[in-house]
């Protein structure tokens, strides 16, 4: 079995911080390609940041220049670094991530529970 435990939300004024954590537990023989995503109230599941396993990364037009996304292998965690927040940043963040349980089987997606991040004007 495995999890995806997000941290790190919260509320803060725009122009402020945050740094979002995901942590990968569970039997896991590899981890593909990380990202997150975001979900505001009314509006689809969109693709914030993603990570390759030799740590390529792109971003949403949005958020590029803002937000950083980057993992560490050995930890199996996978982080987002966001500044100068916006209101328009105001949502649910999910953590994702492809992960091979063994070296037999394709991998799987996985979901983190998402984490609430709330930016005030």
């Amino acid at each position: 079995q495995v999890q995806l435990v997000e941290s790190g939300g919260g509320l803060v004024q725009a122009g402020g911080s945050l740094r979002l954590s995901c942590a990968a537990s569970g039997s896991i023989f590899s981890i593909d390609g990380m990202g997150w995503y975001r979900q505001a109230p009314g509006k689809q599941r969109e693709l914030v940041a993603h990570i390759t396993s030799d740590s390529r990364t792109n971003y949403a037009d949005s958020v590029k220049g803002r937000f950083t996304v980057s993992r560490d292998n050995a930890k199996k965690m996978v982080y987002l670094q966001m500044n100068s927040l916006k209101p328009e940043d105001t949502a649910v963040y999910y953590c994702n991530a492809r992960i091979r349980q063994d070296r037999y089987r394709t991998p799987d997606n996985y979901w983190g529970q998402g984490t609430q991040v709330t930016v005030s004007s």
